[in-house]
């Protein structure tokens, strides 16, 4: 007996439908879409006209943007499942744009303590109150800036290096079963991981992270809810408001970079989560003897393997 309000079985195999009709119309204008956006790149890159503002903030956040990427990744991953040596080479571009990217940020862990040791010196032997770095017109800032503007490198390390760590197996790892599985389960397990928890968490964190940013660079201020309509009506009032403000009187005074860190942290954990999947798929294909096919580590030299790894 059927009672008033229920859900029937009927009506949820409706809205199942429903759903795979919206997802399929989805994917194929993406297509549309993604054309449009090359045909036409005044309308969003144009930063001279702020209606262009609006339409990159809208678009860098929204369905439409989700759906491009997502539809590049079938059509990229269709075409790697019929040509292997396809999805090889998109594993070794992705892999190399980590390990490029991490390798050169790597770096700034280096100028961190070289800056703190410059700082200790410059406060405690010559008793400055400020740095001033360069000639003719120096880059002069009180020391607790660049007391400050430690916590910079340390974010470029975090954010720039961590799909490069995760390509040379820096990262701990807790391993219950994993070890003892078969070499085609944890494969599968890689496949899995990747598609279920790196790539969901690398978006949810983009779509958070995308208006973080830009709530921190113009007025009136973007949200997740806002129509396009509507923020290209606010484009008529739109104007720069980059934030500035320290946590100290004469601290660091960009910390609208962290939040460009985080948008490009979200970035590289995606592209790492498509090649990671592509890697483990194509040696659960291929077997044993694929493991670590095209693999890009660093060594520390002839006799120090022990040590690889653990870093």
């Amino acid at each position: 007996m059927e009672t008033e309000g229920a859900v029937t079985f009927g009506d949820a195999l409706g809205a199942l439908g429903g759903g795979i009709v919206w997802l399929i119309q989805m994917i194929g204008q993406s297509f549309l879409n993604f054309g449009y956006a090359v045909a036409q790149p005044q309308l969003w890159l144009d930063w001279s006209d702020k209606q262009a503002i609006m339409r990159f903030v809208y678009y860098g956040g929204s369905v439409e943007f989700f759906f491009v990427v997502f539809t590049t990744f079938l059509v990229f991953t269709a075409i790697g499942i019929w040509r292997s040596s396809f999805m090889w080479g998109c594993v070794r571009v992705l892999e190399g744009i980590a390990n490029s990217v991490g390798r050169f940020f790597a770096w700034a862990g280096l100028l961190m303590v070289l800056q703190q040791v410059i700082i200790v010196f410059m406060q405690r032997i010559f008793t400055r109150p400020d740095i001033s770095i360069g000639f003719g017109i120096p880059l002069q800032f009180d020391i607790s800036w660049y007391a400050e503007e430690l916590k910079l490198y340390n974010a470029l390390v975090v954010a720039l290096c961590v799909t490069y760590t995760f390509v040379q197996g820096g990262h701990v790892r807790v391993d219950l079963f994993y070890s003892a599985a078969k070499f085609r389960t944890k494969k599968i397990i890689d496949m899995f991981g990747s598609l279920f928890f790196m790539m969901p968490m690398a978006v949810l964190t983009w779509m958070y992270g995308w208006y973080f940013l830009w709530r921190h660079l113009i007025v009136p201020k973007p949200s997740a809810s806002d129509t396009l309509d509507r923020l290209l009506l606010k484009a008529r009032a739109m104007r720069w408001n980059v934030e500035t403000i320290g946590f100290s009187p004469n601290g660091f005074t960009g910390y609208f970079i962290f939040k460009i860190l985080l948008v490009a942290f979200c970035a590289l954990i995606f592209l790492q989560a498509v090649a990671f999947f592509y890697r483990s798929f194509l040696e659960w294909r291929e077997g044993p003897e694929s493991e670590g096919k095209y693999l890009d580590r660093d060594t520390l030299g002839e006799g120090e393997e022990a040590y690889e790894g653990t870093h």
